[in-house]
């Protein structure tokens, strides 16, 4: 079964922090790419970063020094650490491989996580 769930998200003021999880079946996760993206109001999705399954990560310009993604491939998930936030950061944020799971004739997304950073 094809599952992916985010967590972690909610309100909070620019500076502060939060970490975002997300459970991943195994068989998205064992061998993958796993990333994290986020789309705000009115915005194309973007991924803001990324980890191999050995460990390298990148990251969108945007977010670079303020986030950190991780993976615990033992428990199928994966992290992101936001510090600093800013309200531009508010979005909706999934994570998914990379490039996105492709089911049928579509790319399976799940239900995202929302952050919201007050100024």
């Amino acid at each position: 079964q094809v599952q992916l769930v985010e967590s972690g998200g909610g309100l909070v003021q620019a500076g502060g922090s939060l970490r975002l999880s997300c459970a991943a079946s195994g068989r998205i996760f064992s061998s993958n790419k796993m990333a994290w993206y986020r789309q705000a109001p009115g915005k194309q999705r973007e991924l803001v970063a990324r980890i191999f399954s050995g460990g390298i990560t990148n990251y969108a310009y945007s977010v670079k020094d303020r986030f950190t993604i991780s993976r615990d491939n033992a428990k199928n998930t994966v992290y992101l650490k936001m510090n600093n936030l800013k309200p531009e950061d508010t979005a909706v944020y999934y994570c998914n491989t990379d490039p996105p799971l492709r089911l049928g004739p579509a790319d399976y997304w799940g239900p995202g996580t929302q952050v919201t950073v007050s100024s």
